[in-house]
């Protein structure tokens, strides 16, 4: 099993999606064990850096660590000049479109990033010839309609645009592995919320809204499919899981769950319950968010991530509820975060 206590200081990682939930957390985590970080974000017209502000450095700092770049999964010249200009040790690849319900909307825009982003970056690493490690960002929706639990031996059968372009990404990674000698890794992620969750993902729509209820400031909340089961677990103890994946001795594939199985419904009672509420007199049902095609339950086994890993999640599905409600009725009463601009290079 990797050590998490072995020195890392000097080492330089790259991570695509680094503005994201997982990005943000994994970020701080290595530059608390000594990494030079590298984050990919892509040029808008807002700034969308919000959740890794407190981590900003200025890059004029001959002490800096975190440096921010602009790119984009679509422009596979970019990413060949970055990975030359980086030369990094650990490139952790988690930048996607994640929303499974907007893939319905964008399929082929999430194919085309999602999906044929993974080629991109790991062909840019094979063609610059440089000697790191990859994490390949893979997910539970990959399985789809196939019965729980599933591990990393159970068959796919993804149910979304978004969940096929997982899929294609994870075929990909090994085939670098298993044709290229590439050291990658798919880690098999099931769902994995907190706080910095977007505010369109049913956990972070249901958190916010109970607090916000709660305040007085809202109602209701609309919500679809309340019988879908899940397995959800703590964002920042997964990605402990991805660092721990690039540090064993082989490159093989991961899947990191809690083992517990929960619905919408039940979900939504743990954040109404921690503010006195019945969920009963808040939730609505808006047919506009159900799938084209649902998946029923995803339930992980990840038994061999404890075994080779030592990782085992702490936090469950009650427990997450009550820090995402307690982050949100915070956030609401201080007027909610600032965000400012970040010099990328």
């Amino acid at each position: 099993m990797p050590d998490p206590t072995a020195p890392t200081t000097g080492r330089r990682a790259l991570i695509t999606g680094i503005t994201g939930q997982d990005g943000s957390y994994l970020a701080e985590l290595l530059l608390a064990k000594g990494y030079r970080v590298h984050g990919l974000i892509r040029r808008a017209s807002t700034f969308n850096t919000g959740r890794i502000d407190h981590l900003y450095q200025d890059p004029h700092d001959p002490d800096a660590r975190l440096f921010l770049h602009y790119g984009d999964l679509t422009d596979a010249s970019r990413l060949v000049t970055l990975v030359d200009k980086i030369r990094p040790d650990e490139v952790y690849h988690l930048g996607a479109q994640s929303h499974v319900r907007v893939s319905f909307d964008e399929p082929e825009y999430t194919g085309n990033t999602t999906g044929v982003g993974t080629t991109r970056l790991l062909e840019a690493i094979r063609m610059v010839g440089v000697d790191c490690r990859f994490y390949q960002a893979s997910s539970s929706e990959m399985f789809g309609a196939t019965p729980p639990p599933q591990n990393e031996r159970t068959l796919f059968y993804p149910r979304s645009p978004y969940g096929a372009a997982k899929l294609y990404g994870y075929w990909i990674a090994r085939n670098y592995r298993e044709g290229h000698g590439l050291y990658a890794v798919n880690g098999i992620l099931f769902n994995h919320e907190s706080p910095r969750r977007g505010e369109t993902f049913v956990t972070r729509k249901i958190a916010r809204a109970a607090a916000r209820i709660a305040l007085g400031i809202d109602r209701d909340v609309y919500l679809g499919n309340l019988d879908a089961v899940r397995d959800w677990g703590y964002a920042p103890e997964y990605v402990e899981g991805m660092w721990r994946m690039l540090q064993a001795d082989e490159p093989t594939d991961y899947v990191l769950a809690t083992g517990t199985a929960y619905t919408v419904r039940d979900f939504a009672r743990f954040c109404f319950e921690h503010v006195g509420l019945d969920w009963h007199d808040h939730v609505r049902f808006d047919e506009s968010y159900l799938r084209p095609t649902e998946v029923d339950a995803l339930i992980g086994d990840a038994s061999r991530a404890e075994e080779v890993l030592g990782w085992k999640a702490r936090v469950l599905p009650p427990e997450l509820a009550r820090i995402m409600v307690d982050a949100e009725l915070e956030l609401e009463k201080s007027g909610g975060p600032l965000v400012r601009s970040v010099d990328a290079r």
